[in-house]
């Protein structure tokens, strides 16, 4: 098992039947998010971009954490330079 940032708190932004979006503290630029699926795996995805920075999750499977992330881009944001002044 491989987690991104473990050694940092990680606030849970929403959960899905799959996986759950989650944004590290004291983290680094550009904004991004993590996909933590729940057997372990993880992405970094970029906010603005919503593209895959690290992890090795297909797309396909995080759909739908991928759709909600299209839909709250400026709550994500927000939440990114929340945790991160």
């Amino acid at each position: 098992m491989q987690w991104l940032h473990y050694h940092h708190l990680m606030p849970l932004l929403q959960r899905f039947l799959n996986c759950a979006i989650c944004i590290n503290t004291r983290d680094h630029n550009p904004p991004h998010f993590h996909i933590r699926m729940n057997d372990g795996r993880e992405a970094l995805v970029d906010i603005a971009l919503l593209e895959i920075h690290y992890g090795s999750v297909p797309r396909r499977e995080i759909k739908e954490a991928l759709e909600w992330a299209n839909r709250n881009k400026e709550f994500l944001l927000k939440k990114f330079k929340e945790y991160n002044q």
